[in-house]
């Protein structure tokens, strides 16, 4: 109890869970998406229960790493070396998870290109191995996020209460997002298409990382805001293109 006093009082500990918040909210973006475009995959009634399914996990998960910091700090050290390069076991995961991202945006940009046909089967069979199907890949890319989420709380602060709350307001914000997010992609079909592309520079991202080139998030980050702001203005331009033409008929 003395000791969260001692936090509470200290100016230093508020800065550290300012910018910790901060940090794991946008490293939650990645997740998020991923969580966004494979939910809205799924039957209308399924998509919700879905997504605070896979937000849910990704809290315990998040947690249940906190708890075990010691075996977190011991990920980042190599265990196996392969053509002079040393890998760690968060290298591994982290290249696992990006090539699964890698694979998982390709295949529904194909989808998306090239729509397969309805399938007469009967429909609760294909309810419940896709929702099951969603809910597993899910639960992969928390793991992944999760582990890169925790490592950079390790190494931003020292305090675990500190990095527990940061870690729950961040779960938070995003249970909060998902919803109106998952929506606003499902409403807009171009902005699937730049989300996929997103999936796709995170996914390139983690393997590089994994492989030891460090890449900036600022940079990646950036350039989605960028991309995003360039879609949102192409909309606004069709939205006024399509008045017009209302107005003109």
């Amino acid at each position: 109890m003395e000791y969260l006093l001692e936090l509470a009082a200290s100016p230093t500990a508020w800065v550290a869970l300012a910018t910790l918040v901060v940090m794991e909210i946008v490293l939650g973006i990645d997740n998020l998406i991923f969580i966004s475009i494979l939910t809205n995959k799924l039957p209308e009634q399924h998509r919700q229960k879905a997504r605070r399914i896979g937000i849910g996990m990704a809290l315990i998960l998040r947690l249940a790493l906190l708890s075990t910091i010691a075996f977190i700090v011991q990920l980042t050290e190599p265990v196996i070396e392969i053509l002079g390069h040393a890998f760690s076991w968060k290298d591994m995961i982290l290249i696992a998870g990006g090539l699964f991202l890698l694979w998982k945006a390709t295949t529904e940009i194909h989808h998306s290109m090239d729509p397969a046909p309805d399938d007469p089967t009967s429909a609760t069979s294909t309810v419940t191995l896709g929702f099951a199907a969603a809910i597993g890949q899910i639960l992969m890319l928390d793991m992944v996020f999760s582990i890169d989420s925790i490592i950079t709380a390790v190494g931003m602060t020292e305090h675990l209460p500190i990095m527990i709350i940061a870690v729950v307001v961040s779960v938070l914000v995003m249970l909060l997002a998902a919803d109106p997010l998952a929506k606003f992609i499902n409403d807009n079909p171009t902005v699937v298409m730049l989300a996929l592309g997103f999936l796709i520079m995170i996914g390139m991202t983690l393997i590089a990382e994994g492989f030891g080139a460090h890449v900036p998030k600022g940079y990646v980050y950036a350039a989605m805001a960028f991309s995003a702001t360039i879609e949102g203005l192409n909309m606004l331009s069709r939205r006024a293109r399509q008045k017009r033409i209302a107005a003109e008929a």
